[in-house]
């Protein structure tokens, strides 16, 4: 498990970017895969949501997840749109529910706003990043009251640089919305080219003026028994593969 530094001093939230480790499941998916769209066994899964939810102290029905689909479409989750959310982020004021984000090396991040006390959080994959689902959710949070200059953002684990090769549409595609965009990009040993999604995701909030942001700056693909990878998985020819959790929820004082 790991912890925001920026988000743990905050006495209103309870947060965790939870790794692969303590759960039930076996196999690929060992041990704390919450990913309900894999393949691995329900109950298994069911029992991973609950040693979950009871990190926070509340049932695993309150854990509240999005169908990610690396969308840049945010919702605004209240107590009556509680299931069978189509978004890859979300935002809320609710303090009986806990925000959960799935990633297997894309860019979780969890966000929160100390003066209207909003919590959020994002799956921000290379698709969502680049058609703006970063800049949505932030101005999610200001349509209802927030302030820019009191979000905390806290950047969690996702693959590095160094793991990430792309092919040169991909390359093009980040180009045509901005030439800037080259700087995210490094020409690999192989002639190819690899992408920083964290640093695209980092520039992307500070261009946004969150000027709070930390990171967990841990590589998914690399650390094979922390941290669930599709890129690795599809590079030892694994036919699945876990998804970790971050959870953010506020607290009921």
């Amino acid at each position: 498990m790991y912890y925001s530094q920026n988000l743990k001093k905050n006495k209103n939230i309870q947060h965790c970017f939870f790794s692969r480790r303590n759960g039930t499941s076996t196999g690929i998916y060992k041990s704390l895969n919450c990913g309900l769209g894999s393949n691995d066994n329900k109950i298994n899964i069911k029992k991973n949501l609950d040693i979950v939810s009871k990190q926070f102290k509340i049932d695993s029905k309150q854990l509240i997840f999005m169908n990610q689909t690396h969308s840049n479409k945010v919702v605004m989750v209240k107590n009556d749109n509680l299931t069978k959310i189509q978004s890859d982020a979300m935002i809320t004021v609710n303090d009986n529910i806990a925000l959960c984000v799935l990633t297997a090396d894309c860019v979780p991040i969890l966000l929160f706003e100390e003066n209207k006390k909003i919590i959020g959080c994002i799956h921000a994959g290379w698709k969502g990043a680049v058609e703006g689902i970063i800049k949505n959710t932030i101005n999610a949070i200001k349509e209802i009251g927030g302030n820019i200059e009191k979000i905390f953002a806290s950047v969690g684990p996702c693959i590095d640089q160094k793991n990430y090769e792309v092919k040169d549409d991909f390359y093009l595609r980040f180009l045509e919305k901005s030439k800037k965009n080259e700087s995210f990009f490094l020409r690999n040993s192989k002639n190819g080219l690899n992408f920083d999604l964290r640093g695209y995701v980092n520039k992307n909030l500070k261009d946004l003026g969150i000027i709070k942001i930390d990171n967990i700056s841990v590589d998914s693909f690399t650390m094979k028994n922390e941290y669930f990878s599709h890129r690795r998985a599809k590079k030892l020819g694994e036919n699945d593969y876990g998804r970790c959790v971050s959870v953010i929820k506020k607290i009921v004082k």
